[in-house]
């Protein structure tokens, strides 16, 4: 191109300078222009359309790694998830062991509580007829040392 601008500049001055130009000669040089201007804007579409190819190549290539990291995380995430529920499920059955011998363990309570109740009430009851008896054994004794007045 500086050539081509080098060879107009030259062709200007002489038609300055001659006055037997022909002017179709800077029409000839202004197809060249023509020319040198088509070769540069089809440079620059094949060059726009590597570069995008390029780009397509690498988003491409981003969406393929973000795909890949997706599944790992998601794969990961289910491992986390399995890792939780089995852990939940002990922790689970660990609770319902606990209480299990809890209720067991209140149920004996339960038992020996009636049992102890029930033997107080028996002794209390037997204490109670004891001393009864023993009322009426003395009152029987003590009627005779009464002195009827």
């Amino acid at each position: 191109m500086e050539a081509l601008f080098a060879e107009f500049a030259s062709l200007s001055d002489q038609s300055l300078r001659d006055k037997s130009f022909d002017p179709s000669t800077i029409e000839d040089l202004l197809k060249l222009f023509e020319l040198e201007a088509y070769k540069a804007w089809a440079s620059q579409e094949l060059d726009h359309q590597d570069e995008l190819a390029q780009s397509e190549s690498h988003i491409k290539e981003s969406e393929e790694y973000l795909d890949s990291a997706m599944e790992d995380a998601m794969a990961e995430f289910r491992l986390f998830e399995e890792e939780m529920d089995k852990l939940c499920q002990s922790e689970y059955s660990s609770l319902i062991h606990v209480a299990e011998t809890a209720r067991k363990l209140g149920k004996n309570l339960e038992k020996a509580a009636d049992f102890a109740a029930t033997k107080y009430v028996e002794a209390a009851v037997g204490s109670a007829v004891a001393s009864m008896k023993s009322a009426a054994k003395a009152i029987s004794n003590n009627r005779n040392k009464i002195h009827p007045a």
